[in-house]
C-alpha cells in the first residue's frame, strides 16, 4: 500500500466490499448525473471541460509533505464550489476513469472505492463546508480564500476516512487498521493544506476575473459578489 497516495490500487480490499462500492459509485454518480443537467448550459459546460482537465493535470503533479512522501491535489472541493456538487463530482469521476484505464493510477476493482472517495465524499464534504462558511465567502477575496482553503482540507480528511473505513470493513492489504488510520489521517492532514492552498488560488484566480462563473457565489435569488 502506497503511504500517500489516496488512489486504492487493485488487492487492498476484498472483492464483496469492492463490488458494494462500485455499486455505490455507480449510484451516486448516476444521481449526480441526473441533478447535474439542471447546472449546464452553454457557458458553464466549458467551464466543467477546464475544471476536469485542471484537475487531470494538477493531479499528475506531487508536492512534497515530509521527506520521501509527496502528495497531490484530489479536487473534491475545488470543483464543487467552481461547478457546484453534482457537476463537479461528474469532473472527478472522469479524471479517475481516466487515469484507471489510461495511466494505471488507481486499480480498476478499487475504482468504485476510489469514486466513493474522492468524487463523492470529498466533492459533497467540501461543498458542504464551503456552503455552510458562504457569507464568509461573499466578504471579499480573502473570505473565499479562507473558505476555499477550509473546504478543501476537510475534503481531503474526510476521504481519507472514507479510505479507513473501507479498509477495515473490507481490507486485504494486511496492515493494522490502527496503523492505516494513523498514517492516512497524519499524512493527508499534511496533503490537505496543499490541497488547501491550492484551491484557494485557484478559486480567488477565477473570481477574480469571472465571479459570475463561480458556483459558490450564485446565490438562489441573488448573485453574490467577491467585494475587494
Amino acid at each position: 500500500m502506497s503511504p500517500v497516495a489516496m488512489h486504492m490500487s487493485d488487492g487492498l480490499l476484498n472483492a464483496p466490499v469492492s463490488v458494494v462500492l462500485l455499486v455505490l459509485a455507480a449510484a451516486g454518480v448516476g444521481f449526480a448525473l441526473v441533478k447535474a443537467r439542471a447546472d449546464l448550459d452553454d457557458r458553464t459546460a466549458p467551464m466543467a471541460g477546464l475544471v476536469a482537465t485542471f484537475i487531470f493535470a494538477v493531479q499528475m503533479i506531487n508536492f512534497p509533505i515530509l521527506p520521501g512522501a509527496s502528495g497531490h491535489l484530489l479536487g473534491g472541493a475545488l470543483a464543487a464550489i467552481l461547478v457546484g456538487p453534482y457537476v463537479g463530482a461528474l469532473c472527478v469521476t472522469i479524471v479517475l476513469v481516466v487515469q484507471a484505464l489510461l495511466f494505471a493510477d488507481g486499480g480498476l476493482t478499487a475504482l468504485g472505492a476510489n469514486i466513493t472517495n474522492m468524487a463523492l465524499i470529498g466533492t459533497v464534504a467540501g461543498f458542504l463546508v464551503a456552503v455552510a462558511l458562504r457569507k464568509v465567502a461573499a466578504k471579499g477575496k480573502g473570505g473565499l480564500a479562507a473558505v476555499a482553503f477550509i473546504s478543501a482540507f476537510v475534503n481531503t480528511l474526510l476521504a481519507a476516512t472514507g479510505f479507513i473505513v473501507e479498509y477495515a470493513i473490507g481490507g486485504a492489504g494486511g496492515v493494522e487498521i490502527g496503523k492505516v488510520a494513523l498514517l492516512m489521517w497524519g499524512l493527508h492532514a499534511l496533503i490537505g493544506i496543499g490541497e488547501g492552498l491550492i484551491t484557494a488560488v485557484t478559486v480567488t484566480s477565477v473570481a477574480s476575473i469571472r465571479p459570475d462563473l463561480v458556483y459558490l457565489l450564485k446565490g438562489n435569488t441573488k448573485p453574490l459578489e467577491v467585494r475587494p
